[in-house]
């Protein structure tokens, strides 16, 4: 029997929920779909909402096979609807990026939040993580796996006022289902570090949103200079005094963002 990865979608919540369209929303490395509990309530008078746990993470087991974007791919759209937008974020949103430049049809719009086409700094590409960094987090990985995990969880966070209490949430989230799959860190890392849509997504036919936090350190907001040449025709927004934790920092202004994208690009 093969093996399915965890997902659930919730009804919309608004006034005609037989005619709401989808929304799929793909959490970042290490965590799991809980990430979105605190605007949920919020998308679903909107939208009927498909949460996915990754491959190894959250509830969903791992397949057999290489753990690379093909894979994640591959597993996502075995379980995602037809037709939807997407929301994906960091990982998430190359995810959802690769999947809007492979099978245009299935996404009626994209939002990556705290997310660019490209994780790594690159030439003409700074306003990202240096690769150094992410290639020491790689070297390190298998020597210390939880203190890996527990760095970059204190990664995303930091440059929020309630840094503390945030680092607490995200290691709530990611253990409530048990540790994370060694292979599904490994392999997300990678991902990360190997990603590079710079030259496509400005081919991507349907609208596009970027969602930054102003804080962010991991994806910094200047990136926003980068998209404007890379990818003009996208709308961007910058949540002020979000670290790469936008919706769990500040809820009302990201979905403020959120909902102003729907109705002037999407008309949702």
């Amino acid at each position: 029997m093969a093996l399915t990865l965890y997902y659930d979608t919730y009804q919309c919540t608004g006034d005609q929920p037989e005619q709401a369209g989808d929304l799929v929303l793909l959490h970042g490395w290490g965590m799991n779909s809980l990430v979105w509990d605190d605007v949920m309530p919020s998308l679903l008078n909107r939208f009927r909402v498909t949460v996915i746990d990754f491959p190894g993470l959250g509830r969903s087991p791992v397949p057999g096979g290489d753990y690379d974007l093909s894979y994640l791919i591959k597993h996502v759209l075995s379980v995602a609807p037809d037709k939807a937008v997407w929301m994906g974020w960091s990982l998430g949103g190359l995810v959802a990026t690769q999947i809007a430049l492979l099978h245009p049809r299935r996404v009626q719009g994209l939002i990556n939040v705290c997310s660019s086409p490209s994780f790594v700094a690159r030439e003409n590409w700074l306003a990202a993580m240096p690769e150094a960094i992410l290639e020491g987090f790689i070297a390190i990985f298998e020597e210390d796996y939880e203190g890996t995990l527990a760095r970059f969880l204190a990664l995303q966070a930091k440059g929020s006022v309630t840094i503390k209490s945030d680092i607490r949430r995200l290691k709530d989230m990611v253990y409530f289902h048990g540790l994370p799959a060694r292979q599904a860190l490994r392999g997300g890392l990678k991902i990360l570090r190997d990603c590079d849509f710079r030259a496509q997504v400005s081919t991507i036919t349907c609208p596009v949103a970027y969602i930054l936090g102003s804080n962010d350190n991991l994806v910094p907001a200047t990136v926003a200079e980068s998209l404007a040449d890379s990818h003009p025709s996208a709308q961007v927004s910058i949540i002020d005094g979000a670290s790469h934790l936008p919706f769990l920092q500040c809820p009302e202004a990201f979905l403020d963002a959120f909902n102003d994208f729907c109705v002037d690009q999407l008309q949702a």
